[in-house]
C-alpha cells in the first residue's frame, strides 16, 4: 500500500503539472469508485481549475478553484495516479512491475482531461480505492480521525508520548494506528523500530522514556529520507525530473528476510506482529 512518502512525491508531482490546469472532461469508466452521483461529480469539476493539492496522511486533497467542496483521493491497496502528457509519464503510488504503462488499461477507472491536452488518470487493481467530493464539514472529521501529521510542528515529543502512554498493543500496532500518526504503514514503520533499536512485537506499554524518544527521533529521518529518494512502492516510474524512485535500494530491514543486517551482519527476520508481515535484526532491535 502506498504510503506517506509514497503519496506526499505524487502530491508533489501532481502539483508542479496539474496546478491551474482546467478540467475539460471527466471519463468515468467504473461508477463506483466515484462515491457521488456522476452528475453531481462531472458538474462541479469539469470547467474548475485545479487551485491546489493538500494531504492527510495517506489521502490526497484536490482544491478546485470555484466551490465549497474539494476532490479526496484515497489510493488504497492498489490505487495508482498517473500523470500523461505528450509522452511524458508521472506516476505514483502502487507497485506496477511493468516496465511500461499502458494508457488506458483495464486497471483504468476515472481519466480526468485538461485543457492542455494533459491526462489524470486513475488505476486501480482492486478497486479498494476511491474519489470523492466532500466539503469543509466532511474533511474537518475525516481530519479529526487522525493523530498528527508526523513531519508537522503539530507533531512533537510530548504528544507522541502522550499517545503511546498505557498502550498495551504492540509499538508496531500502535504506530501503525492512524489515530495515533497518519500516514504511517508497514514498510516505513519497520524501517523507523529499526532505526530506533526495538523489537516491533514490544509492548507499548513496557517502553521506557528514552525509548519512546527514540522512535519520535527516528520518524521524521526515515521519512524525509524517502520522500527525498521518491519512496519504496514506485522505483519502476519516473518523476517531474526524470528521476525514478529510489529507496527501495536504502531499505534496512523490510523485504529483506534471511539477508544479512547491513549494520551488524546478522540475519533478517521476518515474522508476523499486529497481522503484518514484519521485518527486524534481532542483534540489533531489543
Amino acid at each position: 500500500m502506498p504510503e506517506l512518502p509514497e503519496v506526499e512525491t505524487i502530491r508533489r508531482d501532481l502539483t508542479k503539472k496539474l496546478v491551474g490546469l482546467k478540467i475539460t472532461d471527466i471519463r468515468i469508466e467504473l461508477p463506483r469508485v466515484v462515491k457521488n452521483k456522476m452528475p453531481d461529480f462531472k458538474k462541479n469539476l469539469v470547467g474548475n481549475r485545479i487551485a491546489g493539492i493538500g494531504r492527510i496522511g495517506k489521502l490526497l486533497i484536490f482544491h478546485p478553484e470555484k466551490g465549497e467542496r474539494k476532490l479526496l483521493v484515497h489510493l488504497k491497496m492498489t490505487g495508482q495516479l498517473i500523470y500523461e502528457k505528450g509522452g511524458q509519464v508521472i506516476a505514483g503510488g502502487h507497485s506496477d512491475q511493468k516496465k511500461e504503462l499502458c494508457l488506458p488499461c483495464r486497471h483504468t477507472r476515472v481519466i480526468f482531461h485538461f485543457a492542455d491536452g494533459a491526462r489524470l488518470y486513475f488505476n486501480d487493481l482492486r478497486t479498494f480505492g476511491y474519489l470523492k467530493l466532500a466539503d469543509e464539514a466532511e474533511i474537518a472529521r475525516i481530519r479529526a480521525g487522525y493523530g498528527p501529521e508526523p513531519l508537522g510542528k503539530e507533531f512533537t515529543p510530548e504528544v507522541f508520548r502522550q499517545a503511546l502512554k498505557r498502550r498495551k498493543t504492540s509499538v508496531k500496532a500502535v504506530l501503525l494506528d492512524q489515530a495515533v500518526v497518519a500516514g504511517l504503514g508497514n514498510i516505513y514503520v519497520d524501517e523507523i523500530l529499526f532505526r530506533a533499536r526495538l523489537r516491533p512485537g514490544r509492548s507499548a506499554a513496557s517502553l521506557k522514556k528514552a525509548e519512546i524518544e527514540r522512535i519520535f527521533r527516528a520518524i521524521k529521518p526515515v521519512l524525509n529520507a524517502a520522500i527525498r529518494y521518491r519512496g519504496t512502492t514506485f522505483n519502476n516510474y519516473r518523476d517531474a525530473d526524470g528521476k525514478r524512485g529510489d529507496f527501495v535500494k536504502r531499505l534496512m530491514v523490510y523485504g529483506r528476510a534471511d539477508e544479512k543486517c547491513k549494520q551488524c551482519g546478522g540475519l533478517v527476520i521476518k515474522t508476523k506482529v499486529a497481522g503484518r508481515g514484519t521485518h527486524y535484526c534481532p542483534r540489533c532491535q531489543k
